[in-house]
């Protein structure tokens, strides 16, 4: 198929959720291995997103897709909510329950980020006998129904109206908003570090001062935790460099290779809650899908093994050593995830896209469109990260006297 037929039937019959879809930027991607995607033109891409975060052992990593082919061939879906007995399941579950602590140690297999955002909301609901979640300004928790009410941006939420009552968006990172949190309240879920708000995050009295309140009130902590996970902060989850642990975690994105997965975790006291009143509290059909347990579970050997954790943050490292431009207003980064932001939202498009031309692949973020994204795999080479920042470099030198004087 050509390169052109494919680009009419791309528009024609996959459904888009924009009008210039990925910037407008003509892409046919025939092969994705590392950090570098390759097109059907013959052309290279240096990835810096990770399909948002996902990619955190970078593309087809050998151990991962080895892990894919073997246990095809021994079964693919089964039952999977809890009834069946799956090794895969068994065995990631334990494996993901000792990096954890002790209160951490009961997971629920998801197909990704917005179902894990749904099962902690029913569960938080179950276990408290309340209703009220509360959640932050510029938060994202996924885009179905119920994650969608706890989004912390009204243009997102506005044309999809009425949605779940009972939830409300206090500001981040202001203490005195934590008092409106009160014993009438099920839920308070944050991302401890916030993605789509263009990577920022509070003190760590903060997270200390809102752990003690939900504790006096009777309130489940839920931490979001789906782009922030597995190493791409600097530890394995960022609630580790915060020292506070919430009695529900959420975690997708960079979990599973590159394959659908998520997971929501709790304690089995808290979680056994669905398993009565109603029997089958909360079930799904691909959730813990044994191809992509066992895809998860080569992905955490290699992130432990390889202790890419640390290696985020000798990405930090260099990063802030080296990416400096006069354009650039502030580079906020933990670990291997990070915004350039460059403090106005015409200028970060053109850059992104300038960026793409070039031969990097970058995007902005939901809430902060002034900013562009920095989030590559964990596996970047120093060499291939200094030519990434070389080419942004470059870029942006192009828009250097941005804007144009007035004649």
């Amino acid at each position: 198929m050509s390169h052109l037929n494919q680009r009419v039937l791309f528009l024609k019959h996959v459904a888009q959720t924009s009008d210039t879809p990925f910037s407008g930027v003509d892409m046919v991607v025939e092969k994705a291995e590392g950090v570098w995607l390759h097109t059907s033109e013959g052309k290279k891409y240096l990835d810096w997103i990770s399909g948002i975060s996902v990619s955190n052992v970078g593309h087809c990593h050998p151990e991962v897709v080895k892990a894919i082919e073997q246990q095809s061939r021994r079964y693919m879906h089964l039952i999977v909510y809890g009834e069946f007995n799956q090794t895969p399941q068994v065995l990631y579950a334990q494996a993901l329950s000792k990096l954890l602590p002790a209160s951490l140690h009961s997971v629920y297999f998801t197909t990704g980020g917005s179902e894990a955002t749904e099962g902690a909301m029913k569960l938080a609901k179950r276990a408290t006998g309340r209703t009220r979640i509360l959640s932050f300004k510029n938060a994202y928790h996924g885009s179905t129904q119920g994650a969608l009410s706890l989004m912390g941006d009204e243009y997102f939420k506005q044309a999809f109206r009425p949605l779940l009552p009972g939830t409300e968006q206090l500001p981040f990172g202001d203490t005195a908003a934590l008092e409106r949190i009160t014993d009438d309240v099920a839920a308070v879920i944050i991302e401890p570090i916030q993605g789509e708000a263009g990577v920022r995050w509070a003190d760590k009295t903060y997270y200390e001062t809102l752990r003690k309140i939900c504790d006096e009130k009777g309130v489940l902590l839920i931490f979001d935790e789906i782009q922030s996970g597995f190493g791409r902060t600097g530890t394995m989850f960022y609630f580790e460099q915060i020292g506070v642990v919430p009695d529900i975690l959420l975690v997708a994105k960079g979990m599973g290779g590159g394959l659908p997965i998520g997971a929501f975790i709790a304690s089995s006291a808290l979680m056994n809650h669905l398993t009565v009143n109603p029997v089958l509290g909360h079930i799904n059909t691909f959730g813990g899908n044994a191809v992509c347990v066992a895809a998860a579970m080569a992905v955490l050997n290699i992130i432990s093994r390889e202790a890419l954790a640390q290696r985020a943050k000798g990405i930090e490292a260099i990063i802030k050593a080296e990416l400096k431009h006069p354009l650039i207003k502030e580079i906020r980064i933990k670990g291997c995830l990070g915004a350039l932001d460059f403090g106005d939202e015409a200028l970060n498009f053109k850059i992104i896209r300038a960026c793409i031309d070039q031969g990097l692949i970058t995007d902005w973020f939901l809430f902060c469109t002034t900013a562009m994204r920095i989030s590559p795999p964990l596996t970047i080479s120093d060499a291939e990260l200094r030519e990434g920042i070389a080419m942004i470099r470059k870029t942006l030198d192009r828009f250097v006297h941005y804007p144009p004087p007035k004649r």
